[in-house]
């Protein structure tokens, strides 16, 4: 097995989370439907799409002895997964939903290698203050909500919101870093490495 991982997934913060704890990675774009199934819960829908990515991630490197991790993160406000904004008017409908209350945040991360797809799930609960209509429209025209589940980032602007957290700040990211630490040593791949590689794979 390779000393690195391919890493299924675009997003900045996940290759930020990765390159923190020294993890050699490449990154692989992969396509996979994110739609949610009928009757499908939160927990179920983050686990089943990251084991996609991470499955379809080693559907393309076929021969090559590296895992492939995936992930997929939902926020949850009275039962609904909010995902990304479609407008400037469903960014505010959202925050107006997390405004003065206690949402949770699951991530799931899974990691892909020949032997089979391993799966952990992070739950965080996130407790927002009040934003007023106006705060969630200056918010949207700042720009970070707009490729963001729940319309905010806890690790940018949208951190002034939080008055508080129960879990995994990295999970509330998009990639907890406790549970794919243990995934990744379970398949020998060491963190802590003193550089890491941020490439797109083939």
């Amino acid at each position: 097995m390779e000393d690195f991982v391919y890493l299924a997934s675009a997003s900045p913060r996940r290759r930020q989370l990765l390159s923190q704890i020294g993890v050699p990675f490449q990154v692989l774009s992969v396509d996979v439907d994110e739609s949610i199934a009928a009757g499908e819960g939160a927990e179920r829908y983050v686990l089943r799409l990251a084991r996609a990515k991470a499955a379809a991630g080693l559907a393309r490197i076929a021969g090559r002895r590296a895992p492939v991790l995936g992930a997929d993160t939902a926020v949850v406000a009275g039962g609904a997964i909010l995902g990304k904004p479609a407008d400037c008017a469903d960014a505010q409908r959202m925050l107006g939903l997390l405004s003065a209350s206690t949402h949770e945040v699951l991530t799931a991360v899974a990691l892909a290698t020949d032997d089979g797809v391993l799966s952990h799930l992070s739950r965080s609960e996130v407790t927002f203050r009040e934003i007023t209509p106006e705060e969630a429209r200056d918010y949207w025209n700042t720009a970070e909500s707009r490729d963001k589940a729940g319309a905010y980032a806890i690790q940018g602007y949208g951190a002034v919101f939080v008055s508080g957290l129960r879990g995994s700040y990295s999970g509330v990211m998009g990639l907890p870093l406790f549970e794919t630490a243990q995934l990744l040593r379970a398949a020998g791949v060491p963190c802590w490495k003193e550089q890491t590689a941020v490439t797109d794979g083939h």
